[in-house]
C-alpha cells in the first residue's frame, strides 16, 4: 500500500513538472517583445498572395503578373528559401472584377493568412484592395497601379511601376519636340480611375510642353462602339490621339480610327501595353505608342535582368516578359528584401525595411522610395507597335520632380 502511493505521487508531481514546463515556455513568450514573438508566421510557408485576374478583361496583366511572381518564390525556394521557411504563392481570381477582388483580399487576409499581397496591376482594384490591407495590417504591393490615391491610402500600401506622374510628362515632351505634336485629341475612359487619372497629368504635361487639346472625348471601359466619338475627332486637325485607356478599348478605337480613314497614331500609358492591343486593333494599331518601365532588351540589359528574360523565355515557349511580369517579379523579391532584413515575417515590422528601400537593384532597374513609398525609377521606354510587336522608339530619362 505504501509502495503505491508513492508510486502515486511520483507521477503527480513529474505531471506537474511537465505542466509547468509548458506554462513556462507560454510565459517567456508573453514576455518577449511583440515584434520577436512574430519573427516568423506559422506554419512551413511564408504566404504571398496574388490579387489580380486570369479571367475578364484585364487578364493579360493579371496572368503575367502570376508568372513573375511564380519565378521569384521559385528563385529564393531554390536558394534555401526565406527564413528557413519555403515561399509561397497563394492564387485566386477577381475576375477583373472590383467586387470580386474585394473578396478575394479578405480570403488571402483571413482564410490565406498571407503576410503580404502582390496586386492588384490597376489603379482602381488596387485601391478597394489596399483599404481592406491597411486595415488588416497587411502589406500590399501593386506592381502596376500607376495613378493617384495608391500609397495615400496607408503605410502598408506600396507599389513598384514607374509612375504616370514621371513618366507621361517625359513621354509628352518627346511627343511635342521631336514628333511636332502641336495639336491633340484626349480620350478618357470616364469609369477607369486609371484613365481619368492619367488625362489630369496628360493635360498638366501638354500644358506644359505647349499643345493645345482641340477636342475631348469620352468613352467607358466594356465600350465597343467608338463611331461617334471619331467622327467628332475627324472634324479637327490633329497631330496625334491622347488614349489613356486600357488596351482592350485602344485597340478597337484605333480600329475605327483607321475605318474613318484618319492617319494619326495613338500615345497612352502602359494601360495599353498587351499583345491584345494588336490581336483586338490588328493593323489599326501599327505606330501607337506606349510607355512602360521594363523592356527585354538584352543589348543592354544587366545581368540580373538577363537571367530574368532567359529563364522566362525558356517557362514561356520562347516568348518575352513584359512589364507585368517583370514588376510581379521584382515585387515578391522587394519584399522577400524587406523581410530578410527585419529578420521577421511580420507585416507590421517588414513593412518598415520595406519603406527603406534605396538603389534596389531589380529585373527593372533601379528602385528606391521616397519618403510617402512612392517609387522612383528610370528611365522610361518608349515603345511603338511595329509588325505587330513592341519595338523600342526611344529611352527617355527620368527624374523624380
Amino acid at each position: 500500500m505504501m509502495r503505491r502511493t508513492w508510486w502515486l505521487l511520483a507521477i503527480a508531481m513529474l505531471a506537474l513538472v511537465l505542466v509547468a514546463t509548458g506554462c513556462g515556455g507560454g510565459q517567456a513568450d508573453k514576455g518577449k517583445p511583440a515584434q520577436e514573438q512574430s519573427a516568423t508566421p506559422s506554419g512551413e510557408t511564408i504566404k504571398i498572395g496574388f490579387l489580380g485576374a486570369k479571367t475578364g478583361n484585364h487578364a493579360s496583366y493579371g496572368i503575367e503578373t502570376l508568372k513573375g511572381m511564380k519565378m521569384a518564390a521559385d528563385d529564393i525556394n531554390a536558394a534555401g528559401g526565406l527564413l528557413g521557411k519555403k515561399v509561397e504563392i497563394i492564387e485566386d481570381d477577381h475576375r477583373s472584377n472590383p467586387s470580386e477582388a474585394a473578396t478575394v483580399t479578405q480570403k488571402l487576409i483571413n482564410n490565406n493568412k498571407v503576410v503580404a499581397i502582390v496586386g492588384d496591376p490597376t489603379t482602381g482594384i488596387t485601391k478597394v484592395a489596399g483599404n481592406i490591407a491597411q486595415q488588416s495590417k497587411v502589406v500590399l504591393l501593386s506592381a502596376g497601379a500607376v495613378g493617384p490615391g495608391v500609397v495615400e491610402i496607408g503605410d502598408y500600401i506600396f507599389r513598384d511601376t514607374l509612375l504616370d506622374a514621371l513618366a507621361a510628362p517625359a513621354v509628352t515632351k518627346y511627343c511635342v519636340e521631336t514628333l511636332g505634336w502641336k495639336k491633340v485629341a484626349l480620350v478618357t475612359s470616364v469609369n477607369n480611375d486609371y484613365s481619368v487619372g492619367l488625362t489630369k497629368i496628360f493635360k498638366d504635361a501638354l500644358a506644359k510642353y505647349g499643345a493645345q487639346i482641340v477636342i475631348e472625348q469620352s468613352i467607358k471601359d466594356g465600350d465597343q462602339n467608338f463611331s461617334a466619338q471619331v467622327t467628332n475627332i475627324k472634324q479637327k486637325a490633329v497631330d496625334g490621339i491622347v488614349f489613356t485607356g486600357y488596351y482592350t478599348e485602344g485597340g478597337l478605337f484605333m480600329k475605327e480610327v483607321r475605318k474613318q480613314g484618319l492617319k494619326q497614331v495613338m500615345v497612352g500609358g502602359d494601360g495599353l501595353l498587351s499583345p491584345k492591343l494588336w490581336e483586338l486593333g490588328g493593323n489599326a494599331v501599327e505606330g501607337s505608342m506606349v510607355y512602360t518601365g521594363f523592356y527585354p532588351d538584352l543589348n543592354n540589359a544587366g545581368e540580373k535582368t538577363k537571367a530574368f528574360v532567359q529563364a522566362y523565355q525558356k517557362a514561356n515557349n520562347n516568348a518575352l516578359p513584359d512589364m507585368f511580369s517583370a514588376q510581379g517579379y521584382d515585387a515578391v523579391m522587394l519584399i522577400a528584401d524587406a523581410i530578410k532584413k527585419a529578420n521577421s515575417a511580420d507585416p507590421s515590422v517588414f513593412k518598415n525595411e520595406l519603406a527603406k528601400t534605396q538603389n534596389w537593384q531589380g529585373v527593372t532597374g533601379t528602385i528606391s522610395f521616397g519618403p510617402n513609398r512612392e517609387p522612383v525609377k528610370s528611365p522610361v521606354f518608349l515603345l511603338e507597335v511595329k509588325e505587330q510587336k513592341w519595338a523600342v522608339k526611344a529611352v527617355i530619362p527620368v527624374t523624380a520632380q
